[in-house]
């Protein structure tokens, strides 16, 4: 069974999530109902969040892409066979730490085009920290998949922004900022007739759900998961 090494920390809610939900699928897809208590194996390496973000305010790419190689490597010091990052901002550098690895990646963006494509989706409106909607990140990687990703404007960016940080980052679901966030979705997908709303920030499943909206919801962070989980599968035998 290959071994997992998972940067996180940027935030801690959502490494969080991905540990609890990696061992729960885990167990679900792999094991007997016979087995009780067998989980994959893991390390996690986090990292800082101010440093991190600090980093990406400066536009700093070669420190910040130097943050997670370091991190890398002190999870393949740590016995890990494959990584991934727990978190949409570190992926504008995603591919300069993929390129260096010595080890495979599971990367987000990729993995959430893959899904959009397969579900036949051709338009894709994106949400994300300020650092994600800005970077063109999505909008590259689509056009490699033949979709079209649309982030939203200046305004709504620094909106959305500010409403994961500090509050969703903290955990905390303001009403009126769901609603603000619902808002400039429902504009977008109309205006733009796209077929799906992408959930770019690992935090913004706090504030909103499927139902929502009443169209169709991509979370990077459950296709994240359940793209890891495949890759423990392929070299797994199933009980």
């Amino acid at each position: 069974m290959k071994k997992l090494g998972l940067v996180g920390g940027i935030g801690y809610l959502s490494t969080l999530e991905y540990y609890k939900v990696i061992n729960e699928e885990y167990n679900k897809r792999f094991i007997s109902k016979s087995k009780n208590g067998e989980y994959p194996t893991m390390v996690i390496e986090s990292l800082n969040l101010a440093v991190a973000y600090e980093l990406v305010e400066k536009k700093d790419w070669k420190k910040f892409t130097e943050m997670f190689l370091t991190a890398i490597k002190n999870l393949v010091n740590a016995g890990a066979e494959f990584a991934a990052i727990a978190a949409n901002t570190a992926h504008i550098v995603f591919d300069e730490v993929q390129k260096q690895s010595s080890i495979p990646i599971i990367g987000i963006v990729d993995e959430v085009c893959k899904t959009a494509k397969a579900k036949g989706y051709k338009k894709l409106i994106i949400f994300g920290t300020g650092f994600t909607m800005s970077s063109g990140m999505y909008e590259s990687k689509c056009l490699n998949y033949g979709l079209n990703a649309i982030a939203p404007n200046k305004y709504d960016q620094e909106v959305i922004h500010n409403i994961i940080f500090p509050n969703l980052e903290a955990g905390l679901v303001l009403e009126e900022e769901k609603n603000a966030l619902l808002d400039i979705a429902r504009k977008m997908l109309v205006d733009y007739k796209a077929d799906a709303l992408v959930l770019g920030c690992t935090e913004l499943p706090l504030a909103i759900n499927k139902g929502d909206l009443g169209t169709e919801i991509l979370d990077t962070g459950v296709i994240h998961v359940n793209a890891i989980l495949d890759y423990f599968a392929s070299d797994h035998n199933c009980v």
